[in-house]
This record gives structure tokens, C-alpha cells and sequence, in this order.
């Protein structure tokens, strides 16, 4: 065996030896760890060729010619959940979900040094709804074919199945995706205004080719021209808007959402010569609202018995994170314009609204039933069988070798052992209407991940932090970094050796490092040098500098919490030693 080969081999069971929580958090539930996570979701669904700064490291370049049958580029974008169709609708919502958190969460993901990754996670996919619309009347809404992707279980870098364009136009009309992709690209024209004016303006651009409510709103916000606006008050009964009671909000029924915008629109200008239908769409905003908070009156949203939210037995949480996001926001609408609801059987508080919010979060973050995590990468327990091809299958890297359609199942989908891959930030189907749970990948009404539920929680995870705090990231935390003694550093270093085995005639180890906050402040960087690693190592971000590694961005240690790294390798073990700490 090459001395290539044997590395890889060895890396494949490191992996395989076992699943390494990302971050374990014994004080508490941070928001702004949790919307960092959530982030790192959207790079491991991408699609297309990946920058060489990526942060997931096992994913690699996939579908490099897509559109190329069809004589279009339709490369990028985002795959959807654990398959790899690329699917227009729910990807235009999602990106919409994206965007309307920046917009409402701007101060606070600006402060948690989120703003870069947030705008560069819509960006991915707003480049490629561009290519998709290529002209006025054409729009490229799919990329694959769901029922052969579901028949191979492979790595989007292996990918066998078709990749079958479809288009709408005027011989094809698709007026749900069309509108909702041009709500995606003027609610992130909106989120990139103050950060790329010129990207923003192309995005607008794009953006007026439908005029259906929802896109109709995000469009006079984006712009405002009125005659959006006035499109949203003419058709507010006949397409639904002001008529439609909604109790779930998703990137399949978006008249919440709708009607949440609208409502601002009202509060901000009381006396608009459109007040009496703006309040029309206002008394449905509520009716979701009260609904969800069961204050109407029977007409309610049913809960598990832990409190969580459940409209549906596959994927139940897109929906309690979509509701979540709105409720957060209302809140906000009705302290700025200082206003309360009156359900049927109560009156309610912004503050109240709120709350209610935060317990979604909460439960979705660990305190529930069953103290686990449905974000996959947040706090010590969370799913490790995620039903995902990509986080399934050991990368190329280590295999050095592809694993075809049937392989995958036998030798990948079907085994015991967790995914050999953490893909963080995914946000998982959730638990059945009884908080039950079953962490298996072929479970995949309770396990897979999808876009449109993580995307609603980075606005969610903004609005708790600056309500509730946390121990993120903070702008106005001006400590200087630590650079006396390891033996007087913030941080202590727990080692152990988890496992061993031979090759030849060298045994390797698998080494497991906790990083231990003992100070009394959150530590937001942490920089050290590993002297004498030989091996590879997961956990820590290399520099430029050899040996020099440091804490993730997106990772933030509150006072007591811990973070795990490992490596492999034969022989003693690194020498750990801190470099700088703030």
C-alpha cells in the first residue's frame, strides 16, 4: 500500500472510530453560536465550483455541467436537503428567508461578525437565479430529477443520476416559482443595498418580472414604487390575501408571511390612503399569530406535549422555525409602532410573542424531552445519523475513489455507525407529534435537512440574541488578546487518547482535545501551535503559518464551556501551546 493510500486509510478511520461534537455548552443556550451553525449549512449544500477557503472541508466540487444539454449555465446554487436536486421554489424561499433575516437582524449578525457569511450564503444562490434567468419571460426552475436521485445514494462529487433542466416561460407557465423567485432577488437586493449598491441594483433588475403578492410586497420594499403596493391592495381578495386564515408558513404557503409584511407597511404609515385593506391583512397576520400562541379561541396550532409546535409528520420543523422567525418579527413591528393584539381569548403583549419565539428556539437547541439538539453540531447531543448523502459518505479525500449508486446504500446508507461527516448547522426533521425521536439516517421524515428550515433561523437566532444576550460575539467587546504564559491562559487543554491501531509497524492514535474555558469572559479567537502534529486534524482552522491553527469563526466559548479538536497520528502527542486568546 502507498504511503498515500495508507494516510487515507488511516484519516477513513479516524473517522469511522467516532462522531466528535462540535461545541458542548454547560451555561446556558447561545444564539449567536446557534446562528453561526446555521450558516455553515448552506456551504455544505452547494452546489457548483467551491472557493478554496470553504469551510467544509468534506465537500468538493459537484455538477459542473449542469444546464450544459440544455446550452445554458446553470451551474451553482443550492441543493435542497439530503438529495442533490436542485429545486427552484424552495430555494428562492429560502434565500428570501435569508435575506429578510439580514434585513431585520442587520446590527446584531454585523456584530457577531456574521454579516460576511450571511451575505455570501445569498449570494450563492441569488448568482444562480440569475443564470437561471437568463430573459424576461424564461426561467430555469429545476436542476435534476428527484425520482432517480432517490434511487442512488452517493456524494454530489460522484453524482451518476440525470440532471435534467425544466424551464417555465409562456408555453410553460410556473407562476408560484417565478414569483417567488423574484421575491428572493428583491428581498436580497434589499439585504445587499448598504454592502454592494451596484449588486443590489442587478438584483432588482432581475427581480421585476412578477407581480403575485408576495413578490408584489418585496418588490415596492425593495424599490418603492407604489404601484406595487397598489397591486397587493387590488388583488387582496381575489388572490387570497386579505381572505386566507393562515396556521402554517413555509416556502408552500406564504400568506403569513405576506401578511406580517403588510402589517408593518400599515404601522409605519397609519393613515395611508390603503389603511382599511392593510388592516385586512393585518387582522390575518394575527389570526396566525394567535393561533400559534393558542389564544384563538380553539382555532389553534397544535403542539407536542413538550410545547413544540406541529402542523406536519415529515420535516415538522421548517414549519415551527418559519413561525418562530415571524413571530420574533412581529414582536418587533408592534414595540416600534408601540401596539399589543387582541386574540379571541387574550391580549397580547409584543413581549409575549416573543417569548413564545424563544421557546421554539430553545426546544429546537435542546431543551426538550429529549435534551437533544435539532441542530446538528449545537451542544453535546445532537443527531449523528443525519439522513444526507454528502455527510453519509467518507469524502474523496480520504477514499480517494468514487462510490457509485448502489455502493452507497450497501456499504454507506445502511451501517450502524454515525455519519463520518458533522453537517453542521442542519437543521433536522424534528421529533413526531409525541417529542419522540429515532436518530437513523433511514428515518428521513425525522432527520433530513432541508434549506427552508434552516433558513428562517439565522433572522430568529439575530432577534433572540439581541433580546436575550448571549455569549457571542460582542462589537463592543474591546478586550485585548492574551499573549503572557500557557500555564496563566484562559483556556486549559484536556487530552486523551480515544483509540489505537496498528499499521505496519507504527500504531496510530486517535487523540481527542477539549479546550476548556476557565475565565470569567466569553473567548471569541483563540490561536495556537501544535509542535510535532504529523497528522491530520479536525476541529481547528490552519493558517497561513505552519502548525498554527486556530478556534473556528463562527465559534464562540462562554465561561466553562468546552470545545473538542482531534487528530490522528503515530507516536507522542502534539505540543499545545496558546499563541494569542480574546
Amino acid at each position: 500500500m502507498s504511503l498515500s493510500r495508507s494516510l487515507s486509510f488511516l484519516v477513513l478511520l479516524a473517522i469511522l472510530l467516532g462522531q466528535v461534537p462540535s461545541a458542548m455548552s454547560d451555561d446556558g443556550l447561545d444564539y449567536g453560536a446557534a446562528l453561526g451553525k446555521s450558516l455553515m449549512f448552506f456551504e455544505a449544500q452547494r452546489s457548483g465550483k467551491l472557493p478554496t477557503d470553504r469551510r467544509v472541508w468534506w465537500r468538493g466540487d459537484s455538477a459542473l455541467d449542469d444546464g450544459f444539454l440544455q446550452g445554458v449555465d446553470l451551474v451553482g446554487g443550492y441543493y435542497d436537503a439530503g438529495d442533490h436536486v436542485k429545486f427552484g421554489l424552495p430555494m428562492a424561499f429560502s434565500l428570501t428567508m435569508l435575506s429578510w433575516g439580514a434585513i431585520e437582524g442587520s446590527k446584531e449578525i454585523t456584530g457577531l461578525n456574521q454579516m460576511g457569511n450571511t451575505l455570501d450564503a445569498i449570494r450563492w444562490g441569488t448568482d444562480y437565479l440569475i443564470k437561471a434567468h437568463p430573459q424576461p419571460n424564461l426561467l430555469w426552475a429545476q436542476v435534476g430529477d428527484g425520482s432517480s436521485d432517490h434511487y442512488c445514494w452517493e456524494r454530489p462529487e460522484d453524482m451518476t443520476t440525470s440532471r435534467e433542466a425544466y424551464e417555465i416561460d409562456q408555453e410553460h407557465p410556473g407562476s408560484d416559482v417565478a414569483a417567488e423567485t423574484a421575491a428572493a432577488l428583491a428581498a436580497a437586493a434589499l439585504a445587499f443595498r448598504l454592502h454592494n449598491s451596484s449588486y443590489s441594483d442587478l438584483l432588482l433588475v432581475h427581480a421585476k418580472q412578477d407581480e403575485l403578492l408576495w413578490a408584489a410586497t418585496w418588490l415596492y420594499k425593495a424599490s418603492g414604487d407604489e404601484s406595487y403596493l397598489k397591486y397587493t391592495i387590488n388583488n387582496a381578495a381575489s388572490m387570497g390575501g386579505t381572505g386566507y386564515s393562515a396556521q402554517e408558513f413555509s416556502w408552500d404557503t406564504k400568506y403569513a408571511g405576506l401578511q406580517v409584511l403588510l402589517s408593518e407597511v400599515l404601522m409605519d404609515n397609519p393613515k395611508s390612503q390603503y389603511a382599511s385593506v392593510l388592516k385586512q391583512y393585518r387582522e390575518k397576520a394575527e389570526y396566525f399569530i394567535c393561533s400559534c400562541l393558542k389564544k384563538n379561541d380553539g382555532y389553534d396550532v397544535p403542539r407536542t406535549p413538550g410545547g413544540l409546535l406541529y402542523l406536519q409528520q415529515w420535516n415538522n420543523m421548517q414549519y415551527v422555525s418559519s413561525a418562530s422567525f415571524l413571530l420574533a418579527v412581529y414582536s418587533s413591528y408592534l414595540t416600534a409602532a408601540n401596539l399589543q393584539i387582541t386574540c379571541p381569548k387574550a391580549r397580547l403583549q409584543p413581549q409575549e410573542l416573543l417569548n413564545f419565539a424563544k421557546s421554539q428556539a430553545d426546544y429546537i437547541l435542546g431543551k426538550n424531552p429529549k435534551s437533544i439538539s435539532y441542530l446538528v453540531g449545537y451542544g453535546p447531543n445532537y443527531p449523528t445519523h443525519v439522513h444526507h448523502r454528502g455527510a453519509s459518505i467518507a469524502p474523496k479525500s480520504v477514499l480517494q475513489s468514487d462510490v457509485g449508486c448502489v455502493q452507497g446504500f450497501d456499504t454507506w446508507y445502511h451501517r450502524p455507525q454515525p455519519n463520518p461527516n458533522i453537517v453542521h448547522g442542519a437543521l433536522v426533521g424534528g421529533p413526531d407529534k409525541n417529542d419522540g425521536f429515532s436518530d437513523e439516517r433511514s428515518n428521513y421524515e425525522q432527520t433530513e435537512p432541508t434549506l427552508s428550515a434552516a433558513a428562517p433561523l439565522i433572522g430568529l437566532f439575530s432577534k433572540l440574541y439581541k433580546a436575550y444576550g448571549g455569549p457571542g460575539n460582542s462589537s463592543t467587546d474591546h478586550r485585548q488578546p492574551y499573549t503572557g504564559p500557557a500555564s496563566a491562559a484562559p483556556v486549559e487543554f484536556l487530552h486523551s487518547i480515544t483509540s489505537s491501531w496498528n499499521q505496519g509497524k507504527v500504531t496510530f492514535y486517535h487523540h481527542q482535545v477539549i479546550i476548556k474555558n476557565v475565565s470569567q469572559k466569553p473567548i471569541t479567537y483563540l490561536k495556537v501551535h501544535l509542535e510535532n502534529l504529523t497528522g491530520s486534524i479536525w476541529g481547528l482552522n490552519p493558517t497561513k503559518e505552519k502548525s498554527i491553527y486556530e478556534l473556528p469563526p463562527h465559534q464562540v466559548l462562554s465561561p466553562s464551556s468546552q470545545y473538542m479538536f482531534v487528530y490522528v497520528q503515530g507516536g507522542p502527542q502534539a505540543k499545545i501551546t496558546v499563541l494569542s486568546c480574546y
